[in-house]
């Protein structure tokens, strides 16, 4: 049996400007630092093995915020895979290396692209477009914004990224938690679920709020 902790990053900067941010890095706001810490208190008493998150900086800093306050005295540790930080950043205690939460990043966990829709007001967007339309580009499963990715798209990097290197883990019977985008999340959801594109439509996930499945025997089910 194991967990897995769903974590869509707290509120950033531009969701209180109401800006469409997609893959631009933009950091958490006050409220998203709070959500965060609120977050990992409602995860503290679940061991954590392994965390993924993508490498925007809003998904790491909710990551690191929840970890702050969980009762476990492991530390997480960014796990780099070129450069310097992959040849200089090893650790040569052994028991050191225990006491550790390997963190690793991946773009397949970051959110939608939006295309030329990054940057942009999404009430001007509305007038401009029409709310129906920005609404379409905004929820449906294969309208792509201009320049953009849909849903569909999204899901065709994240589910195989998660079955290829998440699902072996918990198969092993480890905790994860990932720390990442509405969108990455609602095609991860969606496959966990076994949601239909006209189911996913509907599906929210709120800012730093923990959705939480237990996996065993092959099969997941979402805790309460």
């Amino acid at each position: 049996m194991a967990k897995l902790i769903l974590l869509r990053h707290g509120a950033s900067l531009w969701n209180e400007k109401n800006i469409f941010t997609g893959w631009v890095d933009i950091p958490l706001s006050a409220k998203g630092i709070e959500e965060s810490f609120q977050a990992g208190k409602k995860i503290s008493k679940i061991p954590i093995d392994v965390i993924f998150t993508s490498p925007l900086i809003r998904a790491q800093m909710t990551a690191m915020l929840a970890m702050s306050v969980h009762e476990g005295e492991k530390v997480p540790c960014v796990i780099h895979t070129e450069g310097k930080l992959k040849d200089w950043a090893e650790i040569y205690s052994e028991a050191t290396k225990k006491e550790c939460i390997p963190v690793h990043t991946a773009w397949q966990l970051n959110e939608r692209m939006y295309g030329e829709l990054q940057g942009m007001n999404k009430d001007e967007m509305r007038t401009k477009f029409g709310a129906d339309q920005v609404q379409i580009w905004r929820r449906s499963f294969n309208v792509p914004p201009p320049k953009g990715e849909s849903l569909e798209m999204t899901a065709a990097r994240s589910i195989p990224y998660f079955q290829g290197k998440i699902v072996p883990l918990l198969n092993q019977g480890k905790n994860v938690l990932i720390s990442a985008h509405g969108n990455s999340l609602r095609s991860i959801v969606m496959f966990l679920d076994k949601l239909t594109p006209e189911q996913v439509v509907n599906l929210e996930m709120a800012t730093g709020v923990p959705v939480i499945y237990t996996f065993e025997g092959g099969r997941w089910h979402k805790d309460a």
